[in-house]
């Protein structure tokens, strides 16, 4: 079983946080919506489950009518961050056209600024996540029937949440306003940051949640952990992260116990293919530590639960129609290049190009590259002439908008199969949906944040131990993308001939020392979690975003035209801007982040 949306009117809490969340007039605070249910009204075991399930159902930001929470474009909100942790990380251009959603190049550039309303739409979204949470809370508060365990799941869970929402909204802006079920006064200040409240919810959510959930996109005890994890590592209390991951990752990959489990009891550990992390035929597998559920086909002729944050993201003038955003970068594919031993070229990897068709139309002959390479590029990277799944080689120019623009190549992750099309795309609207779903957590992503802390902590073979686990997986050949049996006819299957020169190793004993394992870690995390909307925010986190952007902007500028005007300011660009709309609405008590 797994969760549905439940879209439930609240007054009172449900609707409090309003001032902030809200671009309306006072007065729709004042009156509660029609047909909505008071606190009161919902105070019951059942009334209050119903409510978490709501809370749960804006994790993809979306509201009715295929549209992002509170308004706007649904690709705004969506949860996956491809315009704010992808295209503004350096790993993917905007894609279609310079001219088709504007408001993503200043983004892309790094000059954004407050009145983007793409922010104000993000922002209004995980507000609302924060609000359903605290309505949950509120109504749980006044509830008489429930049981003291209900209570105990119902808060620990609703805190999950919450913490999951703030953390993003931290991710984001920094320090943001807290407002929580007790809050009476809404116009909250931005001065104050809010990781300890944080990790109060999520300490909560891991001691209080059973380890195995009913349903499987359903929150449980380990999915807190690796958050919490998560939290020390962004706040850099790498002896704190250690001790949690060290019980989250089983013993089998170098932790120190039994580990921990999915929400469907499944122990943690790395599929043995990458590719079925994005593969809705494959989900919520053991390395699915908290995912977004996506659902096709759902009967609301909407694709609002099939990940419609991403319906852009698809090659165009191709069977999925609609639109050529999203196109991951040169440099990204030139990342994937590795030398004669199977390592990659960290510092140095842009002077090691991959062949691509840049400036060639699908009529002129061209030949994939035929040098060394990580396979994890094609399981990320549509690129010309290599099977783009069973759908068939990718044409090339064929499938992009404008070469011009946002280079050659083609997003891959969020692709649904031909032969599966039917179960697991939806083509209830203009572009497509699909039930794959998007993965906030994964388990490679553990294992590299606990490299990560090894690593800080100076316990570099540890470090070591926990990167290869990752290239190890990338390095089995069941992992590989092979190439058709026949080129005419995809749909027959697949030959045992890699699609490309496939080269990849371990780092060998002793490679990480002070010197080599954090950029061996970054560099890992940039070829693993490529085009999952991580990659600003890891740059930014690290501090190295104003050097690696800015270098990226001097490269890939000279080969497409959507940098022209890119330029990382330190100190200033790794946090977004707060949307002046939410400033107004404060009446000037939210102050704007330094330097916009």
């Amino acid at each position: 079983m797994k969760i549905k949306k439940y879209i439930l009117g609240l007054s009172g809490t449900g609707l409090a946080a309003a001032m902030l969340i809200a671009s309306c007039g006072k007065s729709f605070l004042t009156k509660p919506a029609l047909g909505a249910l008071t606190p009161n009204e919902a105070a019951t075991a059942d009334g209050c489950e119903a409510l978490l399930i709501g809370a749960y159902a804006v994790l993809d930001g979306q509201g009715a009518n295929n549209n992002a929470i509170g308004g706007g474009n649904p690709w705004e909100a969506s949860p996956s961050n491809w315009i704010y942790g992808s295209i503004a990380g350096g790993d993917s251009h905007k894609g279609s056209t310079i001219g088709d959603q504007p408001p993503i190049v200043p983004i892309a550039n790094a000059r954004e600024d407050g009145s983007n309303g793409f922010f104000n739409d993000k922002w209004k979204a995980l507000y609302e996540g924060v609000s359903r949470c605290n309505a949950v809370l509120a109504t749980l508060a006044v509830t008489t029937d429930a049981t003291a365990a209900q209570r105990t799941e119902i808060s620990a869970e609703t805190k999950f949440l919450r913490a999951h929402y703030y953390f993003e909204l931290r991710k984001f802006w920094g320090n943001v306003p807290w407002i929580d079920e007790t809050t009476t006064n809404f116009q909250q200040p931005n001065s104050a940051d809010i990781a300890p409240k944080i990790e109060a919810d999520l300490t909560v959510a891991m001691d209080s949640l059973p380890a195995v959930q009913l349903s499987v996109g359903r929150a449980n005890k380990w999915a807190a952990a690796c958050y919490l994890g998560k939290l020390y590592v962004y706040e850099g209390q790498w002896a704190k992260a250690k001790a949690i991951f060290d019980e989250v990752i089983p013993s089998s990959y170098g932790g120190t116990g039994a580990g921990g489990v999915t929400s469907n009891n499944l122990p943690y550990g790395l599929t043995d293919n990458f590719e079925d992390n994005f593969n809705a035929a494959t989900k919520n597998n053991k390395e699915s530590v908290f995912a977004i559920q996506m659902d096709a086909n759902d009967g609301t002729n909407s694709i609002a639960n099939a990940n419609g944050g991403d319906m852009l993201n698809f090659p165009y003038n191709s069977p999925f129609r609609c639109c050529g955003f999203y196109q991951p970068s040169i440099d990204l594919a030139n990342s994937y290049r590795t030398d004669a031993t199977g390592l990659p070229y960290i510092t140095d990897y842009n002077n090691h190009a991959v062949a691509n068709d840049m400036g060639l139309t699908s009529s002129q002959a061209f030949t994939p590259d035929a040098g060394n390479l990580d396979p994890r590029i094609d399981w990320t990277i549509g690129r010309r002439g290599i099977p783009f799944h069973d759908w068939g080689l990718h044409p090339g120019n064929n499938w992009i908008r404008d070469q011009g623009s946002a280079g050659p190549y083609s997003n891959k992750k969020n692709i649904y199969w031909q032969a599966t099309a039917g179960t697991y795309s939806d083509q209830s609207t203009w572009a497509p949906g699909s039930a794959i779903n998007y993965l906030i957590i994964r388990f490679a992503d553990v294992l590299l944040l606990a490299a990560e802390a090894e690593a800080n902590l100076g316990n570099y073979a540890q470090a070591e131990t926990y990167v290869n686990f990752v290239r190890a997986r990338a390095a089995h050949p069941s992992g590989f993308l092979y190439q058709y049996i026949d080129n005419t006819q995809p749909m027959a299957g697949f030959s045992t001939t890699p699609a490309a020169n496939y080269v990849i190793s371990p780092y060998p004993a002793g490679y990480f020392t002070a010197a080599t394992a954090l950029p061996a870690i970054y560099f890992e995390r940039k070829l693993e979690l490529a085009c999952e909307g991580h990659r600003f925010f890891d740059l930014a986190r690290w501090g190295i975003a104003a050097t690696t952007l800015n270098a990226f902007y001097q490269y890939e500028g000279h080969i497409t035209g959507d940098l022209s005007t890119g330029s990382f300011t330190a100190g200033k660009n790794e946090l977004y801007p707060i949307p002046q709309a939410q400033i107004d609405l404060s009446n000037g008590t939210l102050k704007q982040n330094k330097g916009y």
